[in-house]
């Protein structure tokens, strides 16, 4: 009954990089981009949905990974579920799992993490061109779905001729679309290089999405116009702000109150609740308040807080 449920609420992605606009997109966070999130940052014009990075092997061995990892509804959609792997048939296995809940699949390219990449994930992917390709090609042949989309996140090389060979490989595999975030590993707060996002698009025909230092609506339109990218990927700009895509220059009161409604209503725990709202009032209260509520630990004790501040 789940399954026929979602299955008729299900989407394709591809259709938003047809639609002429530039596809908002919210990235995959560690612990963050969870259903909750994701249904409140979906009310604020977010176009598409990533699910936190999950480790395929894992996922598919195990019943309680699966359930741990991953929650959805009928209204989640479209919903892109990331994995990390490095074996083809360990992404396809995962692939075909979550293939009724989900509109496609994102293999993690980019994770810069030591115990990703130690583990042979993540970043270092992008020096593996034929095995991105061999797994982009295997589930695109084991999945039945067309519309069921399979696209890539990585990060870029100092040899840019590297990258863009990677793109064409994982283009000739039947990728959906490619998001590259514009540092390279070793890159952590250096300025995102947009100009290598540009050459990246101008040398492959599928859909391209950007991410990388986008904290404002305002910046979304500027890389846009600095890449082409059909798309914009946000992490940490949503969290502080979750209605940046509507256009909001800071988090307004009403999307603070979604926020309640929609985190009570799905059981989140507490720790998840507390630190978004802790992300999405950085910029709206003082120091002092800051003192008080970070510290608050119970869901009664912030209810009573946003009550007496804010009539929330």
């Amino acid at each position: 009954d789940i399954r026929e449920t979602v299955e008729c609420q299900l989407k394709d992605p591809m259709d938003l990089f047809h639609s002429g606009q530039v596809v908002k997109i919210c990235a995959p966070m560690v612990r963050y981009s969870k259903l909750a999130f994701r249904t409140l940052v979906r009310k604020y014009s977010c176009d598409l949905c990533y699910t936190p990075m999950i480790v395929a092997a894992d996922f598919v061995r195990s019943a309680k990974a699966r359930d741990s990892e991953f929650t959805t509804n009928k209204g989640d959609h479209p919903l892109i579920v990331q994995f990390a792997a490095k074996e083809a048939q360990v992404l396809c296995d995962a692939a075909r799992i979550i293939c009724p809940f989900a509109d496609g699949i994102d293999l993690n390219c980019g994770c810069p993490q030591r115990w990703a990449i130690s583990e042979g994930y993540g970043a270092c992917l992008i020096n593996k061109p034929e095995l991105v390709k061999d797994m982009v090609r295997h589930v695109r042949s084991q999945i039945d779905n067309p519309k069921f989309s399979v696209s890539i996140k990585i990060r870029i090389h100092e040899d840019l001729k590297r990258t863009v060979d990677l793109c064409q490989k994982a283009e000739a595999a039947g990728v959906s679309w490619i998001t590259v975030h514009g540092r390279s590993i070793e890159e952590r707060h250096q300025p995102v290089h947009y100009d290598a996002i540009k050459i990246i698009k101008q040398s492959i025909s599928i859909p391209v999405v950007a991410n990388g230092d986008i904290k404002t609506l305002k910046d979304a339109e500027n890389v846009h116009h600095l890449t082409e990218a059909d798309g914009i990927m946000v992490a940490r700009g949503l969290l502080a702000n979750p209605a940046m895509f509507a256009g909001y220059e800071e988090t307004p009161f009403q999307c603070i109150q979604d926020w309640v409604d929609i985190a009570l209503e799905l059981g989140t725990p507490f720790t998840c609740f507390h630190h978004h709202l802790m992300y999405m009032m950085e910029r709206i209260t003082s120091k002092q308040e800051k003192k008080v509520f970070n510290v608050l630990s119970s869901t009664s004790a912030v209810l009573d807080y946003l009550n007496d501040h804010y009539g929330l």
